[in-house]
């Protein structure tokens, strides 16, 4: 299964660092950006999650709500926000359901070895809930300035 701009986006609740859980479609009325990073706590999931988190200002002052979702634990999602002051949404999708809703979860190869894992994408939803854009096999240096000028 995949997302694609145009079509509603796979409505979820998920479980989140803190404690709570956040539901896709109570947050109608806003735009969302959805992101699913592999690892919390690696250079480049850090390198993205703290892009996210210094241009939070600018999303919210642009009426946008951030989730990053990944499948990890909640405790370690705390430990993660934590250690880096990261103060947006972190879900844990640990069955992984959502992140196959989303068609982000695909075959990999590194040193010739084939294996599952999280496709680096961010999709933008609007506030009836819709697809307005989507990146997959994100490349971190200026994806989040890239999202930001979408999301305005």
């Amino acid at each position: 299964m995949t997302v694609e701009v145009g079509r509603k986006a796979p409505d979820f609740t998920l479980p989140t660092a803190g404690g709570g859980e956040v539901t896709l479609s109570k947050l109608r009325g806003r735009k969302v950006i959805v992101y699913f990073y592999p690892k919390a706590d690696t250079p480049g999931c850090t390198k993205e999650s703290c892009g996210f988190n210094d241009a939070l200002p600018d999303f919210t002052g642009s009426g946008a709500e951030i989730i990053g979702i990944s499948k990890d634990p909640v405790k370690k999602l705390d430990k993660f926000a934590d250690k880096y002051g990261l103060k947006f949404t972190l879900a844990s999708d640990e069955p992984g359901a959502v992140v196959e809703a989303f068609g982000s979860w695909v075959e990999k190869s590194m040193y010739g070895r084939k294996y599952m894992g999280i496709d680096r994408s961010t999709f933008l939803i609007d506030e009836n809930g819709t697809v307005q854009a989507a990146w997959r096999k994100v490349k971190v240096p200026g994806h989040v300035e890239e999202v930001l000028k979408a999301a305005r």
